[in-house]
């Protein structure tokens, strides 16, 4: 079918209700009264444990958590569904409980003529993905909250995003729209539905995610596409790709970090460093307590939506990790570093894992949280030490956020150093100590609400990058925090052999979902590079068994979003492209590559390798949407480094060998280990490299191998450094 005739469908029903909508603008001005308090009604999403959906449990709506029994009630009454999905830190989802799922005269309507459902995309990503397929194809756009009207049988037929309460600027209010679906649907029934059959098959084809092609396209190419595409789009000035609002580029940079370390092309470190240097400086970076802001309204990166998510920061600090490891910039290691303290101080869970999110805002203002009057920092901080502080912090009288001030950097702190004529480590001292006061006082404020479920596959993120902290910066702590989610994942989170999505309040559920499993693999396999305990390779390996039987698409390749056990699905989606999180395929594609490489089993790089073909039509066309395949062709098409080391985990030489393997930057690697004093059962049979390998003279000795082939065993630190160097392609 083609576009026009999809779009004509819609357009058709769309019309219909535009027009008419306009006509009703006077009668539903008063939709606007009549607010409620939370505590006069109570619904059915009172018994969830998102903090979300109980967010909306004492609307007057006649709310209803997806399942068997709102769905049946819907075909019993032969009643259109009115599906809203959003999340907990979502500012316009709040504004529209406030204005009409909060409002008596919506919520009667509502109630009356349709079946309410409320949905937390990140407890269900699989109708998030799937509904806001639908919706971006009748308007072209999406966000949150989602709002789309389905069928009985659940197809979609009308949505949007954000509605206000009544018509305005040639916008359809809430309560219009509501009406004019309702007399729709009992007087325009059969339009509708052909409607809807329309946009259900297209979002069916699109569900797919079938592009391969038979032309093979070399991954070192793709990646200078991908690049081109890029610097096209990259600001010189500030950093980051095009224009406001500007997001965080993680797989881009990480794909750069790659590039420049092959190709030594200085244009390419120039985009790398101007945006992790811009970000760092701007206001979407949490100046005084680390971890970064959701994204910047602005291209400056001053001011952020102040939503902070778990699977920016995991992301964030593992590229401002590889950036240190390559550019050797100490600014990056300080910003990875915070980001950590900042989510085991604020996101660790009594039970294990980390939270989600912490929302925009408090005491029902976006970002107050975080400003500062000028004046209050001069009353904390005293004149002398405020002035310092207020110079290099942007502060002044007038502010930059509405009356208040974000901190933002405004020079690098060695030169601010030089012009305040001061030395750089007083000048640190000085403003670390004034930091340190801020941060107290704010911790006494009314702070953001928090969403405190834990998710599976955004704990996988942050697990592996605190693992890789601890390899690359050695601080137990980051190793501790990473170990105890791990483990809670795994005696906690799964069930039956099976992994769960979410947890909260003593209680998992929700059958994981692709990125669950991709990442959990990804986080056992660093796991076991920063233990060297079996236990987590044993864990990655009944984690891949269980995602290729329950997700692969044995026919086409690749994994869908939805296992075999989720249901009242239009569509399995198979997720490639990338998106605010890494595509699913991807991380599942390197994961499989990554334990093929430690384990020898070439069923899961063949698995992999299908993975990655599912999409080649698109890579070629779109290689910069396709960031983290990248990175996972990449890593298989080097032929990654086989690195054995046979030692005592506890003595200096192994410890030293170590370090220096993990310094550097080789993310084309794999890494094992044997201690002979404290063989684990099955550890050699499970991990090959490891098989007929000795210490030399009774040293910590290194075997660097590649597909299977080795070079001679070194027990000689600055051998090791040279023959890595020569080894690592560039």
């Amino acid at each position: 079918m083609s576009d026009f005739k999809i779009k004509s469908s819609f357009l058709l029903c769309l019309c219909l209700l535009a027009v008419v909508g306009c006509s009703e603008k006077s009668k539903n001005k008063e939709l606007v009264m009549d607010q409620v308090s939370e505590e006069k009604y109570t619904n059915q999403l009172v018994n969830e444990t998102s903090p979300y959906l109980l967010q909306h449990a004492h609307n007057p709506v006649n709310w209803r958590p997806w399942g068997d029994e709102a769905l049946q009630v819907a075909k019993d009454e032969d009643k259109p569904i009115f599906l809203s999905i959003g999340y907990s830190a979502c500012h316009w989802c709040h504004v529209m409980e406030h204005e009409s799922f909060e409002n008596e005269k919506i919520a009667a309507l509502i109630n009356r003529d349709f079946i309410a459902i409320k949905v937390d995309r990140e407890e269900r990503p699989d109708l998030d993905a799937i509904y806001m397929d639908a919706v971006q194809m009748m308007t072209g756009s999406g966000g949150w909250p989602l709002s789309v009207f389905l069928t009985p049988d659940l197809k979609p037929f009308y949505g949007g995003t954000y509605f206000p309460p009544t018509d305005m600027q040639g916008r359809p209010g809430f309560g219009t729209v509501l009406t004019q679906i309702s007399s729709a649907w009992k007087t325009r029934r059969k339009e509708i539905e052909h409607s809807a059959d329309s946009l259900t098959q297209a979002v069916r084809v699109s569900a797919k995610g079938n592009d391969s092609d038979d032309t093979v396209v070399a991954t070192v190419e793709l990646t200078k596409k991908a690049v081109d595409q890029w610097k096209q789009s990259f600001d010189p000035k500030w950093g980051g790709f095009g224009s406001a609002p500007k997001f965080p580029s993680t797989g881009a940079i990480a794909v750069l970090l790659r590039e420049y370390n092959r190709s030594g092309d200085d244009s390419v470190a120039n985009i790398i460093k101007v945006s992790l240097d811009r970000m760092a400086y701007g206001g979407m970076y949490d100046q005084l307590g680390g971890g970064f802001h959701r994204y910047s309204v602005d291209k400056e990166w001053l001011v952020p939506h102040f939503e902070k998510m778990l699977y920016d920061n995991a992301l964030l600090s593992s590229v401002y990790l590889e950036a240190y490891q390559l550019l050797g910039d100490p600014q990056y290691r300080r910003v990875a570093v915070d980001i950590f303290d900042y989510v085991i101080r604020e996101m660790s869970d009594k039970a294990g894992g980390f939270h989600s999110t912490e929302d925009a805002d408090s005491e029902g203002e976006e970002g107050v949280f975080y400003v500062w009057n000028k004046a209050e920092i001069i009353e904390l901080l005293g004149g002398q030490e405020a002035a310092l502080f207020n110079s290099y912090y942007g502060v002044t009288d007038r502010g930059n956020f509405e009356g208040k001030n974000i901190l933002n950097v405004i020079i690098p702190l060695d030169e601010f150093a030089k012009k305040q004529k001061i030395a750089l480590s007083e000048l640190s001292r000085r403003l670390a100590a004034s930091r340190a006061i801020l941060l107290k006082e704010r911790d006494g404020r009314v702070h953001p609400a928090k969403d405190d479920k834990v998710l599976a596959s955004w704990n996988g993120m942050m697990i592996s990058s605190l693992a890789r902290g601890y390899q690359v910066l050695g601080d137990e702590r980051f190793l501790v925090a990473a170990e105890r989610a791990a483990d809670f994942i795994i005696s906690d989170m799964m069930s039956d052999g099976e992994l769960l999505h979410t947890y909260r309040a003593g209680q998992a559920k929700v059958g994981g979902f692709l990125d669950d499993y991709a990442q959990a693999i990804a986080a056992m396999l660093d796991m076991y590079e920063s233990t060297f305990d079996v236990k987590w390779i044993n864990s990655a390996l009944l984690l891949s068994d269980k995602m290729i039987e329950l997700f692969s698409d044995d026919k086409a390749g690749g994994f869908y979003l939805s296992s075999v056990h989720h249901k009242h699905l239009l569509a399995r989606t198979k997720p490639v492209r990338d998106s605010s999180v890494p595509s699913g395929n991807a991380v599942a594609a390197l994961s499989l590559f990554r334990l093929s490489e430690l384990t020898g089993r070439m069923e899961y790089r063949a698995v992999a390798y299908k993975t990655v073909a599912v999409s080649l039509g698109l890579q070629s066309k779109y290689p910069s949407s396709f960031a983290y395949m990248l990175l996972a062709r990449g890593f298989v098409e080097s032929d990654p480094l086989e690195i054995a080391v046979i030692g005592s985990r506890e003595s200096v030489d192994t410890v030293e060998l170590l370090a220096n393997i993990r310094g550097g930057f080789m993310p084309y690697k794999v890494v094992s280990l044997l201690d002979p004093g404290q063989s684990q059962k099955n550890e050699v049979t499970l991990l090959p490299l490891l098989a007929n390998r000795n210490m030399v003279d009774g040293k910590a000795t290194v075997y660097l191998c590649r597909n299977f082939t080795c070079k001679k065993p070194v027990t000689d630190v600055e051998e090791l450094g040279s023959l890595l160097g020569n080894m690592e392609k560039r």
